[in-house]
């Protein structure tokens, strides 16, 4: 077994150093996935991996080793366990703090209909800071289902774990008593998680026990590959072959991605103001506040994988005077939604929510796709939307937050910005409304956010530029009527652009407004309609979805008669 074990680390690190994938996570767990492999026939037993970018290895053994190179492509595997991909993948998870609650519910299910079955949840110790995960456990200490939950417990998540829960663990082999058996859940560990044959006869003894338990595992984030085990959050997901990573090379300078423009512009608003604070649930290094955190530790909260708890946070420490970033990936502040409603909006609080990754984010695929927060959001009374269309404008929009009344939302993509020269020049001019960036005849183009950089490579290849308007809305709520009026006054033909679900999006306002203006014109709407976007690249995807230079290069030229 050691052998096997191995191998798949062998296999496992070529693998994805040539095609990218999630890394770091999966080297932890290879012993203990083949353990449970053997243990359990997972054809009929039940099995849950919490946010799952640790399952690979997991698909490696339940027959997908043929597919593995096209993990995270346009057409291949899922980076994360879905129920449509394969019988073993019990519960589709990408979001973190999700597998005591789902396994739990089958192992009650299993319980009423009298079936002899176990149950287990794999889940890291980053993930049990999650609330999700503490009201799991609540509901299973009252209960009399077979359930096993295996802590995971790297000290890692994508950033090393801060907070009482982590410090719990550490001290747990020293206490007589702890958390989970003052809940009434029996406890054994801690335990070697990359012992494989220690890990065989535990899972051996568990397999004979039929109620509620915790067992604790031990393991090491990249363990067996020197790198990833020294730089464990550098080495948490890789994109192309890294030839030999201790040799520097001197690679093509880039322009910055946009959360880096982000953290640099909070350093220097964090330096210029003392009452500015960042708020991140778990994600320093992701959303690049750990840049702040490092010259003002004091006034960066990290709060663990707890974005309820981030938003509500956040908006007390805005109530008292506290100009407050609070940083979420689009895709989960969905997790948050109550208290933007019920804890921000609703009472009004100058809150500043930053919502990185915003619209189709690549790889990661469905379970992390930005494409919901407009439509969700503009539904709210007292936001404000900001959607950026590229880094100046996303430095603008920082400012511009620090002097609104209410709470404002900013959100923009995964990826890099378009220049080299992103620092904003301090002449810069950010107002509440649209801006026109070209203004034509016949036609014309309704972007909102990053999609403008699109539209404007497109009109440079077009022979018509002079009929062309170009509208950047800037804002997703409040739109601006008075500027969509002169649009509606100049156009036979309008296409609006965005990056989300068309369902309650921008187009589907605009259409709304023009048809109150009694607009004669045709409108056509471009975006994500009613479906959950499959993974690939951002490239691929906005090709997918007309939404790339090209695509609209080719309106333009339809449309120009």
């Amino acid at each position: 077994m050691a052998e096997l074990c191995a191998e798949i680390r062998e296999f496992f690190i070529d693998a994805i150093l040539k095609n990218g994938g999630h890394f770091s996570a999966n080297l932890g767990v290879v012993e203990l996935t083949v353990a449970l492999h053997y243990v359990f026939d997972m054809s009929s037993e039940k099995l849950v991996w919490d946010v799952g970018h640790q399952a690979y290895i997991h698909k490696l053994l339940t027959g997908r080793k043929d597919e593995f190179s096209s993990i995270r492509k346009w057409g291949g595997l899922s980076g994360f366990p879905k129920r449509s991909e394969s019988k073993f993948d019990h519960f589709g998870t990408g979001h973190s703090s999700t597998s005591i609650s789902a396994v739990l519910g089958m192992a009650e299910a299993a319980r009423l209909q009298g079936l002899d079955r176990h149950h287990l949840a794999v889940i890291g110790d980053g993930s049990l800071s999650g609330g999700m995960a503490f009201e799991a456990l609540n509901n299973m200490g009252m209960s009399a289902a077979n359930v096993l939950v295996l802590i995971n417990d790297n000290e890692m998540g994508i950033d090393p774990n801060l907070g009482a829960i982590n410090q719990h663990l550490e001290r747990i082999e020293h206490s007589k008593e702890n958390f989970f058996e003052n809940l009434g859940i029996p406890y054994f560990g801690p335990i070697d998680g990359h012992d494989v044959l220690a890990l065989v006869n535990t899972f051996e003894d568990q397999k004979a026990l039929n109620f509620p338990r915790v067992v604790h595992l031990k393991t090491i984030k990249g363990k067996g590959y020197p790198p990833a085990e020294e730089e464990q959050t550098k080495w948490h997901s890789v994109k192309y072959v890294k030839v030999d990573v201790r040799k520097s090379d001197n690679k093509e300078e880039k322009p910055p991605k946009y959360q880096e423009v982000f953290g640099q512009t909070l350093l220097q608003l964090a330096r210029e103001n003392e009452n500015v604070i960042g708020v991140t649930p778990a994600m320093p290094s992701g959303s690049s506040m750990n840049m702040m955190m490092e010259e003002f530790p004091q006034r960066v909260f990290d709060v663990g994988i707890a974005e309820q708890h981030a938003v509500t946070f956040a908006a007390g420490l805005a109530l008292e005077g506290k100009k407050v970033f609070c940083h979420l990936y689009s895709s989960f502040a969905q997790r948050a939604y109550d208290q933007i409603i019920h804890d921000v909006a609703l009472q009004n609080i100058p809150l500043i929510l930053c919502l990185d990754r915003a619209g189709l984010a690549g790889e990661d695929g469905p379970t992390h796709h930005g494409l919901f927060d407009i439509a969700a959001l503009k539904a709210i009374p007292n936001l404000e939307i900001i959607a950026p269309m590229d880094a100046f404008e996303l430095q603008a929009a920082m400012r511009w937050a620090l002097t609104a009344d209410g709470p404002t939302v900013i959100r923009y993509p995964k990826g890099r910005v378009d220049a080299m020269n992103w620092k904003l020049p301090s002449h810069y001019e950010f107002e509440s409304k649209s801006r026109f960036m070209s203004k034509g005849s016949r036609i014309s183009i309704v972007s909102i956010g990053t999609l403008g950089n699109a539209v404007q490579k497109a009109m440079e290849k077009s022979k018509n530029k002079s009929e062309i308007t170009h509208l950047d809305l800037r804002f997703a709520k409040s739109l601006d009527v008075e500027a969509l009026r002169e649009v509606f006054e100049s156009s036979e033909r309008i296409l609006c652009l965005e990056d989300g679900i068309l369902e309650g999006g921008i187009g589907q306002e605009v259409q709304s407004i023009a048809q109150r203006n009694q607009y004669n014109g045709s409108i056509e709407i471009r975006g994500v309609c009613d479906e959950f976007s499959p993974h690939g690249t951002i490239e691929k995807l906005h090709q997918h979805y007309g939404l790339d230079s090209e695509s609209i290069a080719r309106w333009i030229d339809d449309a120009s008669f």
